[in-house]
């Protein structure tokens, strides 16, 4: 979205307490609800509504009434909410043209009271560019849900502070002036893209002094991860600054290596490509000199040397843990004690609920085939069968050293049950259960949907099914 400054002279106190108010209320909501928006920002005599639809005809909002009525802040309105701020604390006072374009970035002019200008950049991160930020970037660690308002804000955050960290330890790097929202405030580089340069006076000296930037930031723990013709200018001088730096990782990364051969290998790529820089000795020679030869000029990051205070401690660079090695592994054994435990846990829970079904399987199957044997014998021994059933399920019940006292009890204990009516009478209700369960003809639990049959063959089969039950 183009960046118009002109509507930011128009806009009064109310709307950029507004602006606020959305702003407060994405912490916790991705589209703000209007009511929530009229508590936070707290205008008299319902002026939020009328200020919401002012800030939507410029575009600094977006309006949504899909599932609510609410709001969210759009770049633009963040833009300006940055902006505003950068105004009020004195670091600038007016807005130049845009100087750069990035896909994840738009750089723009400012100037100072006193005239000196100085270089914006803007974080844009969600172009259509460059979204997977999730697997190219840690912004998030371990967080599931973003905007892309809040990683641009992170990226902002960690680019300036790699940007003092190394301007403290004399990196050729921008002079970091201020940091608001996803906003970075620095020095203007005079210079140009190395990219856009087709000649130079002294080749070897700027690619000794590029490789030589490469291998001392690793030394201090850094490793840039995008180090290319594209992040480096030079002026007529042939002075070097490096820019953009949100990627940065420390050595103790697990992809550290390769992102140092990359960062190498662009370089290597570049100068041999555009100025015909030869990195072997003699072209003429054998495959071996050449390997040879092109290993002693590339740096190998087995061999760097790191100093004491390093930058990814001070600055809890991407990889670096903030630990010894020694608490890691003391960690790691924890975790993988605490997920044998659980997973111990887990097995015994299995056991328990397969040895529940087992026991509901078997009494279900001795129920079966009991309702198989009535079949067969006559009326007149149910009520003994019945009695013989209830005894087997109380058998299986109890513990194994009485299964046997059980069984030889059994005839006696059915014979003085027959005698009890309201025995017999439970014994039948359990029976009829029994066959419903077994017969697949169990009532279903009747709802708003069901209606009742009114005569016809349906109702007749119902009635038979009624009759069969009740026998």
């Amino acid at each position: 979205m183009k960046l118009d400054v002109d509507v930011l002279r128009y806009l009064s106190k109310d709307d950029f307490r507004v602006l606020t108010a959305v702003e407060m209320g994405m912490r916790n909501h991705e589209i703000v609800p209007s009511e929530l928006i009229d508590r936070i920002a707290c205008l008299k005599h319902g002026g939020t509504y009328k200020v919401l639809k002012n800030l939507l005809k410029h575009k600094l909002l977006h309006h949504d009434s899909s599932k609510y009525d609410g709001f969210r802040l759009t770049y633009l309105g963040y833009d300006f909410l940055a902006i505003k701020t950068m105004v009020n604390r004195g670091i600038f006072t007016g807005v130049g043209r845009q100087i750069g374009v990035g896909k994840e970035s738009d750089i723009f002019e400012v100037a100072k009271e006193d005239g000196t200008v100085l270089a914006m950049k803007l974080h844009r991160l969600g172009r259509v560019s460059f979204r997977a930020v999730k697997s190219k970037r840690d912004y998030l660690r371990h967080r599931s849900s973003y905007s892309w308002l809040y990683l641009s804000r992170l990226a902002a955050l960690k680019e300036f502070a790699f940007m003092k960290a190394l301007e403290e330890h004399g990196f050729p790097v921008p002079n970091a002036v201020d940091c608001n929202r996803h906003c970075v405030i620095m020095s203007l580089v005079r210079g140009y893209p190395l990219v856009q340069v087709k000649q130079l006076p002294n080749p070897d000296v700027v690619f000794e002094t590029i490789i030589g930037l490469v291998v001392r930031m690793a030394e201090h723990g850094l490793i840039h991860c995008d180090f290319n013709e594209f992040n480096i200018m030079i002026d007529d001088d042939e002075k070097i600054t490096m820019i953009d730096f949100p990627q940065m990782v420390s050595v103790s990364h697990r992809n550290a290596k390769m992102y140092f051969d990359r960062d190498v290998e662009c370089i290597f790529k570049f100068f041999r490509k555009r100025y015909n820089l030869s990195f072997e000795e003699n072209e003429d020679e054998s495959d071996d000199s050449e390997v040879d030869s092109e290993e002693v000029c590339r740096p190998r990051f087995s061999e760097i040397k790191k100093v004491s205070g390093l930058l990814d401690k001070k600055l809890a660079a991407s990889g670096f843990t903030g630990k010894d090695q020694e608490d890691i592994e003391r960690f790691i054994g924890e975790d993988v004690q605490k997920d044998s435990d659980s997973d111990g846990e887990g097995t015994e829970d299995e056991g328990y609920i397969a040895d529940s079904t087992n026991e509901s399987n078997i009494k279900d199957f001795g129920s079966k085939c009991s309702l198989r044997k009535e079949e067969d014998n006559p009326p007149d021994r149910e009520i003994e069968h019945e009695a013989v059933e209830d005894t087997c399920m109380e058998r299986d019940d109890k513990p194994e050293d009485d299964s046997s006292q059980a069984g030889c009890e059994h005839d006696s204990e059915a014979d003085g049950q027959i005698e009890n009516p309201e025995l017999t009478k439970s014994l039948s209700k359990q029976r009829q259960r029994a066959i419903q369960a077994a017969r697949g003809r169990r009532k279903s639990s009747t709802s708003r949907t069901t209606y009742s049959d009114k005569g016809g063959r349906s109702s007749y089969k119902s009635k038979i099914q009624k009759q069969m039950s009740s026998w």
